[in-house]
């Protein structure tokens, strides 16, 4: 009895011990876990400072008024110093104390810090902006009152004026930054340039009638709430900022490239023929793939999955019933009237929606979550309507604002059945960019950062991947999708040949041009669009299929390792739960899912 009473008295006294313990390690493990977020907090919170657009897309409206000359040496600087500052916070948290989510955020965090530092001898030095990214673009759909920055109150009306005040600061620096590029023969193709121009004298910015402007949107959807006082003050605040200020600054912008930069513009299509370019074009592959593949290992796989795709479509052709050579068939496609139906763009807009109502049903089968986010099919602005592609812009993450698809569409005459319409709502809206972006805003357990964070591989590796889950979810039946689905990955193998080609191996714009003719059913002036955008972007096209590669690679991998346990939908999950990362860091973490799955 007396010795039965002492081993419970010992059991007792040992779990009591083991609770100290496990109390212990959970004080330890709450103070690493503190400090590890106040590094996570304190990045967020002066990176909303160092880049308050950044702030506004965020649904962040603290920093509205505000507008960085970020292409400035003395902001560049700062920003080199952000980074480094927060490397060395990082490194002195102790993460064996840290959770696991925690972990892999700090990993994620000094990959970003890294690779932002090594590009920082690239970024923005010569070249601010060209035809087809820039702030002279996004400037004009954040004050048309149409895009993420709010005209709700005075106060917001008051802050645009002031943001207004520093873009016009922003354009003469850029206007320095070509002038130093012309003086160190840094300088964009030809081609570029001559796009680059109207677009700072279009009409619906340069108007002579300032209710034709687009930055008079606001005032033309300004709330009745507002007092009578604060009406009259705010439109001619808003007329004098425009015509005193703003159009006159676009103007002399675009007079600046037609008579000074143009004249001194190069040639050449590629990044190497300029001072640094080969290690420049290094750097980006990697920023843009984070991989460690060579460009001629890209260039291989390009060519590789080009011949695979083109044995698909031969198969498709034959479906379709077309007699001929597969280049016939795709001038067929090109040209063919009646692959062009449309007659206004908001029917063009009823069949992407109908593409929405087809797949909803099927989702639940492949997603264990869906976004609470809004979501929205919107024509694309008239302003950037000719040069712009098909994109997609997130949704606040407080969920206001709805994420967007835009759909261009400068001539609906022409807008073709064949462009592969399913594969591109896939891909820019559900459950391609909508799903993924919305997911990583909204999920509560990411760290701020990390909920806005965007690698290319795999967020458009992610959207491409969704492409070819067409056929799970209902669609592709039609041959004209399918072919245009077969298009749209053609096109992105396509990327991984000509933007090597331009960049490293002397491809003329030319000869991309042609080569893309070749094996896809495009247009020329979609050709010559899409390749003058590699050659504003080294690199950045090459994430989609790369991010694409690893994923469909990763899944197969699993299927077979995994075999009946293997859940498409748990899948689908794992990718999407902590939100944007590196390839490299995503296939260690699912890896370790995976063999987790094993166990069970």
């Amino acid at each position: 009895m007396i010795e039965s009473l002492l081993q419970t008295f010992r059991a007792v006294v040992y779990a009591l011990f083991c609770l100290c313990l496990m109390g212990s390690v959970s004080g330890e493990d709450s103070v690493a876990s503190k400090a590890m977020q106040d590094v996570f907090r304190s990045y967020h919170e002066t990176y909303l400072i160092l880049f308050p657009i950044e702030a506004t897309n965020f649904g962040d409206n603290r920093y509205n008024d505000r507008l960085m000359i970020d292409i400035a040496p003395d902001f560049l600087a700062k920003e080199r110093q952000f980074y480094r500052s927060t490397l060395e916070k990082l490194a002195t948290v102790d993460q064996r104390g840290c959770t696991e989510v925690e972990q892999l955020m700090a990993k994620v965090l000094k990959y970003e810090m890294e690779i932002r530092l090594e590009g920082m001898a690239f970024q923005h030095e010569r070249i601010p902006l060209h035809q087809f990214d820039g702030l002279h673009l996004f400037f004009g759909q954040l004050g048309s009152g149409a895009g993420s920055q709010p005209f709700k109150s005075v106060k917001d009306y008051e802050s645009w004026l002031q943001r207004i005040d520093g873009f016009c600061i922003w354009l003469r620096a850029a206007k320095d930054q070509f002038q130093t590029g012309i003086r160190d023969g840094y300088v964009l193709p030809r081609s570029l340039v001559v796009k680059m121009i109207p677009q700072f004298s279009d009409p619906s910015i340069a108007s002579e009638k300032i209710e034709d402007c687009l930055f008079w949107g606001p005032i033309k959807s300004m709330p009745d709430s507002f007092s009578k006082d604060d009406q009259d003050r705010l439109k001619r605040a808003f007329e004098t900022a425009l015509q005193d200020k703003l159009i006159p600054a676009y103007k002399e912008f675009g007079k600046f490239l037609e008579e000074e930069y143009l004249p001194k513009s190069r040639a050449t299509s590629g990044i190497s023929s300029l001072p640094g370019g080969e290690e420049q074009y290094r750097y980006w592959v990697r920023y843009w793939t984070t991989t460690s593949l060579t460009p001629d290992e890209i260039f291989s796989i390009g060519e590789s999955e080009v011949a695979r795709i083109l044995g698909e479509m031969k198969a498709t052709q034959e479906k379709m019933g077309f007699q001929g050579t597969l280049p016939e068939f795709f001038s067929d496609l090109r040209s063919n009237p009646a692959l062009m139906p449309y007659t206004e763009a908001k029917q063009v807009l009823a069949d992407f929606a109908s593409i929405q109502a087809k797949i909803e049903p099927q989702l639940d089968r492949l997603f264990l979550n869906k976004p609470k986010t809004r979501f929205e099919i919107r024509r694309t602005e008239a302003f950037r309507e000719a040069t712009a592609s098909a994109e997609y812009m997130p949704g606040s993450a407080d969920g206001r604002r709805p994420g967007i698809f835009y759909v261009p569409i400068p001539e609906v005459s022409k807008f073709n059945v064949t462009s592969g319409m399913e594969s591109l709502f896939l891909h820019e809206a559900i459950p391609g960019h909508h799903y993924q972006v919305s997911l990583q805003q909204e999920n509560a357990s990411l760290p701020e950062f990390a909920k806005f964070l965007w690698y290319g591989a795999y967020g458009e590796g992610w959207a491409l991947y969704c492409e070819t889950l067409g056929e799970e979810l209902g669609l592709y039946s039609d041959p004209k999708q399918k072919i245009g689905a077969l298009g749209d990955e053609m096109h992105r193998a396509i990327r991984l040949v000509v933007d090597v080609g331009l960049h490293v191996k002397g491809w003329s714009r030319e000869k991309a041009i042609d080569y893309m003719m070749a094996n896809e059913a495009i247009s020329e002036q979609a050709a010559v669009a899409e390749i003058e955008r590699y050659m504003a972007m080294p690199g950045q096209a090459l994430s989609y299929k790369i991010g694409q590669l690893k994923l469909r690679e990763l899944r197969a991998r699993y299927e077979k390792r995994l075999n009946d346990k293997f859940s498409s939908a748990e899948f689908h999950h794992q990718i999407l739960k902590d939100g944007g990362m590196p390839l490299t860091i995503l296939e260690g973490r699912l890896d370790s899912w995976a063999e987790k799955q094993m166990t069970k």
